[in-house]
Protein backbone atom coordinates (compact mmCIF):
# COMPACT_ATOMS: atom_id res chain seq x y z
CA UNK A 1 0.00 0.00 0.00
CA UNK A 2 2.51 2.39 -1.21
CA UNK A 3 -0.11 4.69 -2.66
CA UNK A 4 -2.53 7.80 -0.74
CA UNK A 5 -5.41 8.80 -2.74
CA UNK A 6 -7.60 11.65 -1.93
CA UNK A 7 -10.88 13.22 -2.82
CA UNK A 8 -10.97 16.66 -3.32
CA UNK A 9 -13.24 19.33 -5.37
CA UNK A 10 -12.81 19.42 -9.05
CA UNK A 11 -10.60 22.01 -9.92
CA UNK A 12 -8.40 21.55 -6.99
CA UNK A 13 -6.15 18.66 -7.68
CA UNK A 14 -3.26 20.88 -7.46
CA UNK A 15 -3.83 22.77 -4.75
CA UNK A 16 -4.22 18.60 -3.02
CA UNK A 17 -0.37 17.90 -4.47
CA UNK A 18 0.99 21.41 -3.08
CA UNK A 19 -0.34 20.64 0.16
CA UNK A 20 0.36 16.82 0.75
CA UNK A 21 4.16 17.23 -0.67
CA UNK A 22 4.48 19.97 1.85
CA UNK A 23 3.83 17.63 4.63
CA UNK A 24 5.08 14.47 3.16
CA UNK A 25 8.79 16.40 2.70
CA UNK A 26 8.15 17.78 6.42
CA UNK A 27 7.74 14.10 7.26
CA UNK A 28 10.29 12.88 5.36
CA UNK A 29 8.11 10.59 3.26
CA UNK A 30 9.95 10.34 -0.31
CA UNK A 31 7.36 10.42 -3.27
CA UNK A 32 5.18 12.60 -5.70
CA UNK A 33 1.78 13.90 -5.89
CA UNK A 34 -0.12 13.50 -9.30
CA UNK A 35 -3.60 14.73 -10.17
CA UNK A 36 -5.44 15.33 -13.52
CA UNK A 37 -7.77 18.69 -13.98
CA UNK A 38 -11.29 18.20 -12.50
CA UNK A 39 -10.86 14.71 -11.95
CA UNK A 40 -11.85 15.75 -8.46
CA UNK A 41 -9.18 13.19 -6.59
CA UNK A 42 -5.02 13.25 -6.48
CA UNK A 43 -2.47 10.89 -5.10
CA UNK A 44 0.60 10.72 -3.34
CA UNK A 45 3.11 7.88 -4.78
CA UNK A 46 4.69 6.69 -2.08
CA UNK A 47 8.68 5.45 -2.92
CA UNK A 48 8.89 2.99 0.14
CA UNK A 49 7.07 0.55 1.39
CA UNK A 50 5.04 1.71 4.44
CA UNK A 51 5.58 5.18 3.52
CA UNK A 52 1.47 6.04 2.88
CA UNK A 53 0.79 5.19 6.57
CA UNK A 54 3.93 6.75 7.80
CA UNK A 55 2.30 10.60 6.35
CA UNK A 56 -1.54 9.18 7.88
CA UNK A 57 0.26 8.68 11.27
CA UNK A 58 2.49 11.93 11.08
CA UNK A 59 -0.93 14.08 9.65
CA UNK A 60 -4.26 15.29 11.24
CA UNK A 61 -6.66 14.76 8.71
CA UNK A 62 -8.83 17.50 10.02
CA UNK A 63 -5.57 20.09 9.52
CA UNK A 64 -5.37 19.66 6.25
CA UNK A 65 -7.11 21.96 3.99
CA UNK A 66 -8.14 20.84 0.69
CA UNK A 67 -8.38 16.67 1.03
CA UNK A 68 -11.91 15.89 1.68
CA UNK A 69 -11.20 12.43 2.30
CA UNK A 70 -7.66 10.18 2.11
CA UNK A 71 -7.27 6.09 2.19
CA UNK A 72 -4.19 4.04 1.75
CA UNK A 73 -3.96 1.19 -0.72
CA UNK A 74 -3.79 0.32 -4.51
CA UNK A 75 -5.72 0.48 -7.82
CA UNK A 76 -7.79 -2.97 -8.44
CA UNK A 77 -8.74 -3.84 -11.81
CA UNK A 78 -12.16 -5.58 -11.34
CA UNK A 79 -13.95 -7.80 -13.98
CA UNK A 80 -17.56 -7.53 -15.41
CA UNK A 81 -18.86 -10.21 -13.26
CA UNK A 82 -17.94 -11.98 -9.91
CA UNK A 83 -16.31 -8.76 -8.42
CA UNK A 84 -16.59 -10.01 -4.64
CA UNK A 85 -14.19 -12.47 -5.60
CA UNK A 86 -11.37 -10.66 -6.91
CA UNK A 87 -11.85 -7.72 -4.03
CA UNK A 88 -11.75 -10.28 -1.34
CA UNK A 89 -8.29 -11.98 -2.97
CA UNK A 90 -6.86 -8.84 -2.71
CA UNK A 91 -8.11 -7.85 1.04
CA UNK A 92 -6.36 -11.24 2.08
CA UNK A 93 -3.49 -9.40 2.86
CA UNK A 94 -5.27 -6.37 4.86
CA UNK A 95 -5.54 -6.53 8.41
CA UNK A 96 -9.15 -6.78 10.12
CA UNK A 97 -11.58 -3.62 9.30
CA UNK A 98 -14.44 -2.33 11.58
CA UNK A 99 -16.45 -1.07 8.93
CA UNK A 100 -16.82 -0.40 5.25
CA UNK A 101 -17.41 2.79 3.27
CA UNK A 102 -18.18 2.73 -0.79
CA UNK A 103 -17.38 5.82 -2.53
CA UNK A 104 -16.98 8.30 -5.68
CA UNK A 105 -15.83 10.89 -7.19
CA UNK A 106 -17.22 14.15 -6.75
CA UNK A 107 -17.92 14.37 -10.63
CA UNK A 108 -20.58 13.06 -13.05
CA UNK A 109 -19.32 9.74 -13.36
CA UNK A 110 -19.30 9.79 -10.10
CA UNK A 111 -22.47 9.82 -9.30
CA UNK A 112 -24.09 7.72 -12.25
CA UNK A 113 -22.38 4.93 -10.00
CA UNK A 114 -23.63 5.98 -6.73
CA UNK A 115 -26.10 3.70 -7.63
CA UNK A 116 -24.17 0.96 -8.89
CA UNK A 117 -22.70 1.52 -5.46
CA UNK A 118 -25.99 1.36 -3.51
CA UNK A 119 -26.66 -2.03 -5.04
CA UNK A 120 -23.21 -3.63 -4.74
CA UNK A 121 -22.65 -2.60 -1.17
CA UNK A 122 -25.05 -4.95 0.60
CA UNK A 123 -23.74 -8.25 -1.47
CA UNK A 124 -20.44 -7.04 -0.52
CA UNK A 125 -20.54 -6.36 2.85
CA UNK A 126 -22.33 -9.94 4.00
CA UNK A 127 -19.34 -11.45 2.64
CA UNK A 128 -16.96 -9.36 3.91
CA UNK A 129 -18.14 -10.82 7.44
CA UNK A 130 -18.63 -14.10 5.87
CA UNK A 131 -15.00 -13.88 5.81
CA UNK A 132 -14.11 -12.73 8.95
CA UNK A 133 -12.66 -9.26 7.48
CA UNK A 134 -15.05 -6.88 8.15
CA UNK A 135 -15.85 -7.14 12.30
CA UNK A 136 -17.92 -4.31 12.94
CA UNK A 137 -15.23 -2.70 15.65
CA UNK A 138 -14.93 1.45 15.76
CA UNK A 139 -11.11 0.65 17.22
CA UNK A 140 -9.93 -1.13 13.95
CA UNK A 141 -9.58 0.71 10.45
CA UNK A 142 -12.56 1.52 8.19
CA UNK A 143 -12.65 0.01 4.29
CA UNK A 144 -12.82 2.70 1.71
CA UNK A 145 -13.39 1.72 -1.69
CA UNK A 146 -13.74 4.67 -4.27
CA UNK A 147 -15.04 3.45 -7.53
CA UNK A 148 -13.72 4.95 -10.88
CA UNK A 149 -15.43 2.89 -12.69
CA UNK A 150 -17.22 -0.51 -12.35
CA UNK A 151 -14.55 -2.11 -13.71
CA UNK A 152 -11.62 -0.09 -11.70
CA UNK A 153 -11.68 0.86 -7.67
CA UNK A 154 -8.68 2.21 -5.32
CA UNK A 155 -8.99 -0.05 -2.30
CA UNK A 156 -7.79 1.67 0.91
CA UNK A 157 -7.85 1.95 4.35
CA UNK A 158 -7.75 5.23 7.05
CA UNK A 159 -8.00 5.23 10.63
CA UNK A 160 -11.79 6.46 11.86
CA UNK A 161 -10.77 8.95 13.88
CA UNK A 162 -8.28 10.45 11.43
CA UNK A 163 -9.99 10.68 8.56
CA UNK A 164 -13.63 12.52 7.23
CA UNK A 165 -16.54 12.62 9.24
CA UNK A 166 -18.53 11.50 5.98
CA UNK A 167 -18.05 9.57 3.17
CA UNK A 168 -16.42 11.12 0.46
CA UNK A 169 -15.88 14.06 3.19
CA UNK A 170 -19.41 15.35 1.72
CA UNK A 171 -21.84 16.51 4.65
CA UNK A 172 -25.69 15.26 4.42
CA UNK A 173 -27.06 18.83 5.29
CA UNK A 174 -30.40 19.31 3.96
CA UNK A 175 -31.46 22.71 2.92
CA UNK A 176 -34.06 24.35 5.36
CA UNK A 177 -36.64 26.16 3.45
CA UNK A 178 -37.08 28.51 6.18
CA UNK A 179 -33.84 29.97 5.56
CA UNK A 180 -33.25 32.73 3.13
CA UNK A 181 -30.36 31.62 1.11
CA UNK A 182 -28.05 28.71 0.20
CA UNK A 183 -25.31 30.06 1.72
CA UNK A 184 -26.87 29.08 5.43
CA UNK A 185 -25.06 25.78 5.10
CA UNK A 186 -21.67 26.87 4.42
CA UNK A 187 -22.46 28.22 8.28
CA UNK A 188 -23.68 25.04 9.14
CA UNK A 189 -21.61 22.78 7.46
CA UNK A 190 -18.58 25.04 9.33
CA UNK A 191 -20.20 24.33 12.73
CA UNK A 192 -19.82 20.43 11.96
CA UNK A 193 -16.19 20.38 10.75
CA UNK A 194 -14.65 22.57 13.74
CA UNK A 195 -17.04 21.94 16.81
CA UNK A 196 -17.23 18.19 18.45
CA UNK A 197 -20.68 17.44 18.03
CA UNK A 198 -20.48 17.54 21.93
CA UNK A 199 -19.64 20.48 22.67
CA UNK A 200 -22.30 22.34 20.84
CA UNK A 201 -24.59 23.02 23.70
CA UNK A 202 -21.92 25.00 25.29
CA UNK A 203 -20.07 26.86 22.54
CA UNK A 204 -23.07 27.44 19.87
CA UNK A 205 -25.67 28.35 23.33
CA UNK A 206 -28.92 29.73 23.30
CA UNK A 207 -28.64 33.61 24.43
CA UNK A 208 -25.12 33.87 23.05
CA UNK A 209 -24.68 37.45 20.93
CA UNK A 210 -23.25 37.14 17.66
CA UNK A 211 -22.36 39.52 14.83
CA UNK A 212 -22.99 38.77 11.00
CA UNK A 213 -20.85 41.03 8.66
CA UNK A 214 -22.22 41.40 5.01
CA UNK A 215 -25.72 39.24 6.16
CA UNK A 216 -28.33 40.01 4.40
CA UNK A 217 -30.23 38.66 3.09
CA UNK A 218 -29.65 36.64 5.81
CA UNK A 219 -28.88 33.15 5.49
CA UNK A 220 -25.90 33.02 8.08
CA UNK A 221 -27.70 34.96 10.45
CA UNK A 222 -30.63 32.42 10.03
CA UNK A 223 -28.27 29.66 11.46
CA UNK A 224 -27.22 31.87 14.42
CA UNK A 225 -31.12 32.81 15.43
CA UNK A 226 -31.87 29.21 14.99
CA UNK A 227 -29.51 28.70 18.19
CA UNK A 228 -31.81 31.51 19.74
CA UNK A 229 -28.64 33.47 19.47
CA UNK A 230 -29.17 37.32 19.56
CA UNK A 231 -27.54 38.79 16.23
CA UNK A 232 -26.50 42.10 15.21
CA UNK A 233 -26.94 41.80 10.99
CA UNK A 234 -24.56 44.35 9.26
CA UNK A 235 -25.37 45.00 5.77
CA UNK A 236 -26.69 47.80 3.36
CA UNK A 237 -28.32 45.43 1.65
CA UNK A 238 -32.10 44.16 2.79
CA UNK A 239 -32.33 41.58 5.31
CA UNK A 240 -34.86 38.99 5.46
CA UNK A 241 -38.13 40.00 6.60
CA UNK A 242 -39.35 36.64 8.08
CA UNK A 243 -36.15 36.29 9.90
CA UNK A 244 -36.55 39.96 11.58
CA UNK A 245 -39.76 39.17 12.78
CA UNK A 246 -37.86 36.87 14.98
CA UNK A 247 -37.01 39.48 17.83
CA UNK A 248 -33.50 38.20 17.83
CA UNK A 249 -32.16 40.27 15.39
CA UNK A 250 -30.72 43.92 15.21
CA UNK A 251 -30.08 45.11 11.29
CA UNK A 252 -27.49 47.77 11.07
CA UNK A 253 -26.84 49.49 7.79
CA UNK A 254 -23.10 49.91 8.09
CA UNK A 255 -19.99 48.93 6.25
CA UNK A 256 -18.74 45.72 7.76
CA UNK A 257 -15.28 46.42 7.49
CA UNK A 258 -15.41 49.52 9.77
CA UNK A 259 -18.29 47.94 12.53
CA UNK A 260 -17.19 47.34 16.00
CA UNK A 261 -19.50 46.11 18.45
CA UNK A 262 -19.97 48.39 21.91
CA UNK A 263 -19.01 45.15 23.93
CA UNK A 264 -17.58 42.04 23.15
CA UNK A 265 -20.09 39.15 21.54
CA UNK A 266 -19.44 35.38 21.73
CA UNK A 267 -19.40 34.72 17.89
CA UNK A 268 -18.63 36.82 14.68
CA UNK A 269 -19.24 35.13 11.17
CA UNK A 270 -18.59 36.82 8.11
CA UNK A 271 -19.18 35.66 4.18
CA UNK A 272 -17.90 39.33 2.65
CA UNK A 273 -16.88 38.65 -0.79
CA UNK A 274 -13.81 40.66 -0.74
CA UNK A 275 -9.94 40.48 -1.21
CA UNK A 276 -8.71 37.37 0.87
CA UNK A 277 -5.81 39.49 2.77
CA UNK A 278 -8.67 41.70 3.75
CA UNK A 279 -10.91 39.18 5.40
CA UNK A 280 -7.69 37.56 6.93
CA UNK A 281 -7.54 41.17 8.68
CA UNK A 282 -10.99 41.18 9.80
CA UNK A 283 -10.34 38.27 12.00
CA UNK A 284 -7.04 39.35 13.25
CA UNK A 285 -8.65 42.34 14.82
CA UNK A 286 -11.92 40.72 15.99
CA UNK A 287 -10.12 37.87 17.54
CA UNK A 288 -6.81 39.79 18.55
CA UNK A 289 -8.83 42.54 20.18
CA UNK A 290 -10.95 40.39 22.36
CA UNK A 291 -14.61 41.77 20.22
CA UNK A 292 -15.28 38.02 20.12
CA UNK A 293 -14.34 34.43 21.10
CA UNK A 294 -14.98 32.48 17.97
CA UNK A 295 -15.09 33.75 14.46
CA UNK A 296 -16.05 32.24 11.22
CA UNK A 297 -15.05 33.86 8.22
CA UNK A 298 -14.27 32.88 4.61
CA UNK A 299 -11.55 33.97 2.35
CA UNK A 300 -11.82 33.99 -1.43
CA UNK A 301 -9.42 32.31 -3.32
CA UNK A 302 -7.27 33.47 -6.01
CA UNK A 303 -7.05 31.82 -9.01
CA UNK A 304 -3.55 30.55 -9.09
CA UNK A 305 -0.94 29.90 -6.36
CA UNK A 306 -4.43 29.07 -3.90
CA UNK A 307 -2.48 27.00 -1.74
CA UNK A 308 0.68 28.84 -1.39
CA UNK A 309 -2.00 32.47 -0.87
CA UNK A 310 -3.80 30.57 1.66
CA UNK A 311 -0.39 29.09 3.84
CA UNK A 312 0.35 32.26 3.41
CA UNK A 313 -2.61 34.45 5.22
CA UNK A 314 -3.00 31.68 7.86
CA UNK A 315 0.91 32.23 8.78
CA UNK A 316 0.48 35.93 8.53
CA UNK A 317 -2.42 35.51 11.02
CA UNK A 318 -0.71 33.53 13.47
CA UNK A 319 2.52 35.94 13.46
CA UNK A 320 -0.17 38.72 14.39
CA UNK A 321 -1.24 37.03 17.44
CA UNK A 322 2.27 35.82 18.14
CA UNK A 323 2.82 39.70 18.69
CA UNK A 324 0.05 40.45 20.39
CA UNK A 325 0.73 37.61 22.84
CA UNK A 326 -3.05 36.08 22.08
CA UNK A 327 -3.50 32.22 22.10
CA UNK A 328 -5.73 30.83 19.32
CA UNK A 329 -6.69 27.91 18.05
CA UNK A 330 -6.73 28.20 14.23
CA UNK A 331 -8.77 25.50 11.49
CA UNK A 332 -9.02 26.04 7.47
CA UNK A 333 -10.86 23.57 5.14
CA UNK A 334 -12.41 24.15 2.02
CA UNK A 335 -15.69 22.50 2.97
CA UNK A 336 -18.01 20.50 0.43
CA UNK A 337 -20.75 24.02 0.15
CA UNK A 338 -17.38 26.28 -0.33
CA UNK A 339 -16.60 27.43 -4.24
CA UNK A 340 -13.81 29.55 -4.70
CA UNK A 341 -12.84 29.75 -1.37
CA UNK A 342 -11.72 28.31 2.04
CA UNK A 343 -13.88 28.78 5.20
CA UNK A 344 -11.60 29.73 9.13
CA UNK A 345 -12.24 28.87 12.11
CA UNK A 346 -10.85 30.70 14.71
CA UNK A 347 -11.05 30.36 18.89
CA UNK A 348 -9.71 32.44 21.30
CA UNK A 349 -8.19 30.86 24.10
CA UNK A 350 -7.41 31.93 27.86
CA UNK A 351 -3.54 32.58 28.81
Amino acid sequence: MTTLFMHCRPGFENEVCAEISEHAARLNVPGYAKGKTSSACAEFVCSEPGGAERLMRGQAFFQLIFPRQWARGMFVDLPETDRISVLLKHLEGFPLFGSLWLEVLDTNDGKELSNFCKKFELPLRKALTKAGKLVEDATKPRLLLTFKSGREVFVGLAEVKNSALWPMGIPRLKFPREAPSRSTLKLEEAWHHFIPRDQWETRLAPAMTAVDLGAAPGGWTWQLVRRHMRVIAVDNGAMDEALMDSGLVEHLKADGFLFKPRKPVDWMVCDIVEKPARNAALLETWIGEGLCREAVVNLKLPMKQRYAEVRRLLERIQDGFAARGVRVEIGCKQLYHDREEVTCHLRRLSK
